[in-house]
């Protein structure tokens, strides 16, 4: 007899399949996670479909919690650049970690208790310990002894300002304009209110990133240079 031959075809008897195997690299825990899914896809009414679209709900709960969140733009005063109608996302992240607002972010505050009770959308132009007047000799707005051009974003026709105001921001604080001056209710509106217009970077939500909606209007919100000279005053993150 050949004891060979009685070696090879024990060994071979003795392997698993390759669909034991396979079924065998899933483990226990693998198999009982499928399982779970299973049950309660049953359980609910539509079944896996109906599972699938409580998934992707919770994900975008959880993304609009943390990340970002759509905002509907309900008035003129940021016109030109983001019309009645527009959606922009705002990005909740960009001033967690130790980064603070900057002259030029648009922003997205609640405004409850100073503004009114309802969320806002503005541009930065003064941050904590910032002197912020208007207007200079030529009618610009000058923050800490620097004029700003403000021309490629103010709306055609308006001026910086047709109230003149001489502020210094307390830290902790901002103060915001929308880009369409003549429409705007912003921190010039609420000078002899209590907190001076200015707006606590606590009730900051985040800052408008992308213009989302309509697909014709999408575009990325990117600071602009006219702030970037301007000198940085003691406590200020400019």
């Amino acid at each position: 007899m050949d004891t060979e031959a009685q070696h090879t075809e024990r060994d071979r008897s003795s392997r698993p399949s390759d669909s034991e195997a396979t079924s065998d690299t899933e483990g226990p825990e693998d198999r009982s996670r499928f399982a779970l899914v299973s049950r309660v896809a049953e359980w609910l009414p539509g079944g896996r479909i109906t599972l699938t679209a409580l998934v992707c709900l919770v994900f975008l709960l959880l993304l609009n919690t943390f990340l970002l969140q759509p905002f509907h733009i309900p008035s003129g005063s940021m016109e030109s650049g983001l019309r009645i109608g527009d959606r922009v996302l705002v990005n909740k992240l960009a001033y967690r970690f130790g980064a603070h607002p900057r002259r030029g972010d648009i922003v997205v505050f609640d405004g409850t208790g100073y503004f009114g009770d309802a969320d806002y959308i503005k541009r930065v132009v003064g941050v904590g310990g910032d002197h912020v007047v208007c207007c200079d000799e030529k009618g610009r707005l000058q923050v800490n002894g620097r004029s700003v051009d403000e021309t490629a974003f103010l709306y055609p026709g308006d001026a910086p300002s047709t109230v003149a105001f001489d502020v210094v921001v307390p830290d902790g604080t901002l103060f915001v304009l929308g880009d369409h001056r003549g429409d705007s209710s912003d921190s010039r509106d609420h000078l002899g209110d209590p907190g001076g217009g200015m707006i606590p970077v606590g009730d900051v939500i985040g800052r408008a990133d992308w213009v989302v909606w309509p697909a014709g209007h999408w575009t990325h919100l990117v600071r602009p240079g006219a702030y970037a000279r301007v000198p940085a005053a003691d406590g200020a993150h400019g």
